[in-house]
């Protein structure tokens, strides 16, 4: 499958459409100018709706990543909690931090 179709400066004619849209244009306008049918604007539309949001981790932070084996060990005091294993690292990580004892942790 082919990956996104750049247009006229946007990433995709997805982006396009959307920023299109934005602008006020009707999805017949949209479709004549990206050269494309007007159902396929609407279908364009309706994938970009689909997307979901960021998470606010994903819009501000980094990818850290964790042996298999670390999550594993992880995931029985993160059900004890009812928060996925993720958040469970992610409150560890920042306690460690906030309560400024990295050297404590770490013995050195």
């Amino acid at each position: 499958m082919a990956g996104p179709k750049a247009f006229e400066g946007f990433r995709s004619r997805t982006d396009a459409a959307v920023a299109m849209t934005a602008q006020g244009l009707a999805p017949a306008q949209i479709a004549s100018r990206i050269g494309i049918d007007r159902n396929a604007v609407t279908a364009l539309l309706a994938s970009a709706s689909r997307r979901r949001s960021p998470r606010p981790a994903e819009q501000t932070g980094a990818t850290v990543l964790f042996s298999k084996d670390v999550l594993s060990r992880l995931r029985p005091h993160a059900i004890k909690r009812q928060i996925t294993v993720n958040e469970l690292a992610r409150r560890i990580v920042e306690a460690v931090v906030d309560d400024n004892i990295v050297n404590a942790v770490l013995e050195d």
